[in-house]
């Protein structure tokens, strides 16, 4: 199609350190390319880089670019760069995105900061939620900072929920259909299902906020309906909407395209619901419209910040689907049906080639060479064998060689299940993950540790779902914590009593919808390490306000630091200091849309956390 832009989404700035540089993009048509750098002393170099491409369909071509340097980069100073196709190089990538440059810069650029004095993350961005987005408040901090390596952040760390196939408006539906035509993205069967491929399931009736209807009717898959389509019924935090629930991987595929780029919403029309809307949901489709084009205006800023700073991602359950591996019970009723492992397995391989792939390139070659037979035609090939590969693939977690050196977890795959109980929350890593973790801290003073969801949440929030848990209700009220699980709780606890542990001890976390800093420390040991846990959730999420509010206060006089009730939860041996929200007096949990900001100092002794939103900045103190 010659209407379509070469870029559809990107350059994003992946894994990139003073000897290499990995870039991901979207383009529409294949091409080569090769990698001019400008460095500080107006020394212009070209490179060919590795070239990776993936034919995702007729117009749509995955991009990842390595440049492994024999000579190391200069550290602390902005370095310019610019993407050459097809040998054109009077066009330069502000020619093609005018807003991709800060001020009147002519390149794109980044600093390498091995060693870090600030860094961003931040986890939960629904598109429809109607909060600001996060990321353009960090483009804005980003766009005052980026001259100054003192300032500026090092890298950005997204710790889950990065997009939510799960929870999908139904404009955000309709965007996605129509550039998956737009793009000619790949088409795909399915088995056990009431549709026999991706064109028959845009064609049906309940495609749009009525896919509860898509799966078989039988009492053998009433569990499968209310985990995937339904959503559990959550009385007590929030009620999940995956009446839209992405399906096939070009769904999904083309909702990270949409999510990255602001590019190819030029290329689609939301002003009408599409046909397949039924009247009913006219109204929720238009209210849904108001928040979905307000967050495709501020892509702009999106894309240009992710193609500045290095930016590492982990999945969470959102990122495939809600509640993702919570329970063995829910494992064996998804896993056992060829459609609803379908769903999962199409939202790896999308996690993948969109999030996964840039964390570290090398780890995933033994898997590269599948991807030619399943994306060989109009239709994708040998599918169920890539997603069997996938469903144990044991790789997803990675470490970063900076200082202090970040560990990010995968607390999903890899999960401690309980075996008496099929409905109890499973340990969101097991004895063999967490044993490897730990080889990985010693020998550190510092280290930075990424863990999805909080290692030590609110405590009161976790009793309430304590007691749905023991009810056999962990679904409704989302289970996920370390301490739900007594073996993935007590070796999470020991590792931190090591003796071999590192002095100190940084946990980022998110998942939660509100954001909290604690200050943890050993009882009754003299040389404890000094653990600080900074959640930062979410990006464009938030929790129910007055809900939070009643748990914040009722946490602090039911769990204040001398009372008995702590006595009886798992962490009885740290001491946990809260701290408070500047400019709200009593405040410990902020429900704010924004961006986390870690600041260290002193070799980790003052670590200084924040939350960036719009055009301020609240610290925890």
């Amino acid at each position: 199609m010659t209407d379509l832009p070469l870029i559809l989404a990107g350059p994003l700035l992946r894994h990139t350190t003073a000897t290499t540089i990995t870039l991901w993009l979207c383009t529409s048509c294949r091409c080569s390319i090769e990698l001019q750098l400008h460095l500080p002393d107006d020394e212009l170099q070209t490179y060919t880089p590795k070239q990776q491409q993936v034919a995702l369909g007729t117009h749509c071509y995955m991009q990842l670019l390595q440049l492994d340097l024999s000579t190391p980069l200069p550290e602390g100073a902005a370095i310019g760069y610019e993407i050459i196709f097809n040998g054109e190089q009077q066009t330069l990538l502000r020619d093609r995105l005018p807003h991709l440059c800060y001020n009147d810069e002519t390149h794109p650029s980044f600093i390498i900061q091995p060693t870090l004095k600030r860094l961003l993350h931040g986890s939960c961005r629904k598109p429809h939620h109607l909060g600001e987005d996060g990321l353009c408040a960090a483009d804005t901090f980003m766009a005052q900072t980026r001259h100054d390596s003192e300032q500026t952040p090092a890298l950005l760390l997204m710790t889950g929920d990065q997009v939510y196939a799960d929870d999908v408006a139904g404009p955000m539906l309709s965007a996605i259909h129509q550039l998956i035509e737009k793009l000619g993205l790949a088409g795909e069967h399915f088995s056990g299902a009431t549709v026999d491929d991706t064109q028959a399931l845009f064609r049906c009736d309940n495609n749009y906020y009525q896919r509860d209807q898509l799966l078989p009717r039988n009492k053998g898959n009433r569990d499968l309906l209310e985990l995937f389509f339904g959503g559990a019924e959550k009385p007590i935090f929030t009620s999940v909407g995956a009446h839209n629930h992405l399906i096939s991987l070009s769904e999904m595929l083309a909702m990270y395209i949409l999510t990255w780029s602001p590019l190819c919403w030029d290329l689609v029309n939301l002003k009408t619901p599409p046909a397949g809307v039924k009247t009913q949901y006219h109204e929720q489709y238009f209210e849904e419209l108001k928040a979905i084009n307000d967050f495709a205006a501020g892509l702009d800023k999106v894309q240009r910040l992710l193609a500045h700073v290095p930016t590492y991602m982990i999945f969470d359950d959102h990122d495939v689907t809600d509640d993702w591996n919570l329970t063995r019970g829910w494992e064996e009723t998804a896993y056992g049906h060829p459609f609803s492992r379908r769903i999962i397995g199409n939202a790896l391989i999308a996690y993948w080639l969109c999030q996964g792939w840039g964390n570290n390139p090398e780890t995933f070659t033994p898997l590269m060479a599948k991807l030619d037979s399943v994306f060989a035609g109009q239709t994708l090939n040998h599918q169920d064998q890539l997603v069997d590969t996938l469903l144990n693939w044991e790789q997803w977690h990675y470490e970063l060689d900076t200082q202090p050196p970040i560990l990010v977890l995968d607390t999903r795959t890899r999960r401690w299940r309980s075996e008496s109980n099929a409905n109890r929350p499973s340990g969101l890593m097991d004895w063999e993950a967490l044993t490897d973790m730990q080889q990985k801290l010693i020998g550190h003073k510092s280290v930075i540790m990424v863990s999805p969801s909080p290692v030590f949440g609110v405590k009161l929030i976790e009793v309430v779902q304590r007691i749905f848990t023991f009810f056999g209700k962990a679904l409704m009220v989302d289970a996920e914590n370390w301490m739900a699980h007594p073996g993935a709780a007590n070796v999470m606890l020991n590792i931190f009593s090591h003796h071999k542990t590192p002095p100190h001890f940084i946990i980022l976390s998110g998942d939660v919808h509100y954001s909290f800093v604690y200050d943890v420390t050993i009882r009754r040991r003299k040389c404890s390490p000094e653990i600080t846990q900074i959640t930062a959730s979410g990006l464009k999420n938030t929790f129910p306000d007055t809900l939070l509010k009643w748990f914040d206060r009722l946490n602090r006089w039911l769990y204040a630091s001398r009372s008995p009730l702590n006595m009886f939860t798992k962490r009885r041996r740290m001491r946990i200091r809260q701290r408070h929200v500047c400019g709200q007096k009593h405040d410990r949990l902020l429900n704010q849309c924004g961006i986390g900001l870690v600041e260290l100092h002193n070799d980790c002794d003052d670590i200084k956390a924040s939350v960036i939103h719009q055009n301020s900045q609240q610290d925890f103190y």
